[in-house]
């Protein structure tokens, strides 16, 4: 039975940097491309990214029940929505995977696939050096959402509460200070788990 390794970490993290480098280091993991409805941002790609789908679309998933879970953000920007569908992208029993994704999204995958398939890779970062890396990012965008940057960073204290992250059963962390212990560290959690 195969693995699904859920990195997740609240914005600005370095978690997307991770992923990239985790796959670049470990090719037989394979991956899932997530659906969402909000636009697509300066460089991103659909299908590599996400999906980017209308809300229609998405409807229609969840009518086929095909949506194995669903998040609605109401952003500055409007209504956003993420979400994990069951289109054939995940075959346990052919592939490992990783995946990147919230708290609250990896919690309905666990209960989707199960616990024994499911592992946690949490990513953390200071606060005060997430805020400063989220800044940059959004000053190198054509047209900067400044306010939707601030709703995010407010919206992860919430769901990455201390709370939240001991009701998840999540009891180990990776600290992206440095970025290139941080990836050791991960990949010794992926093959130790392998091998």
């Amino acid at each position: 039975m195969g693995k699904i390794y859920y990195m997740m970490g609240k914005s600005a993290s370095g978690k997307d940097t991770l992923f990239k480098k985790v796959r670049e280091a470990l090719p037989f993991l394979e991956t899932l491309t997530l659906y969402t409805t909000r636009p697509i941002r300066e460089g991103e790609r659909n299908g590599v990214e996400y999906f980017f789908v209308t809300d229609e679309e998405l409807d229609a998933y969840a009518r086929q029940g095909k949506v194995v879970e669903q998040r609605l953000y109401h952003t500055a920007c409007g209504p956003w929505r993420y979400a994990t569908v069951d289109d054939g992208q995940i075959d346990l029993a052919a592939s490992d995977y990783l995946v990147i994704g919230t708290l609250e999204s990896y919690e309905k995958m666990r209960d989707f696939y199960g616990a024994d398939c499911l592992i946690p890779l949490y990513i953390q970062v200071e606060d005060g050096e997430r805020l400063s890396r989220a800044l940059l990012r959004e000053r190198a965008q054509e047209e900067p959402k400044y306010e939707e940057m601030c709703r995010r960073f407010l919206a992860d204290t919430r769901d990455f509460s201390e709370e939240n992250i001991r009701r998840a059963g999540i009891r180990k962390r990776f600290c992206n200070q440095n970025q290139e212990k941080c990836l050791e560290e991960i990949i010794g959690e992926i093959q130790h788990g392998k091998f």
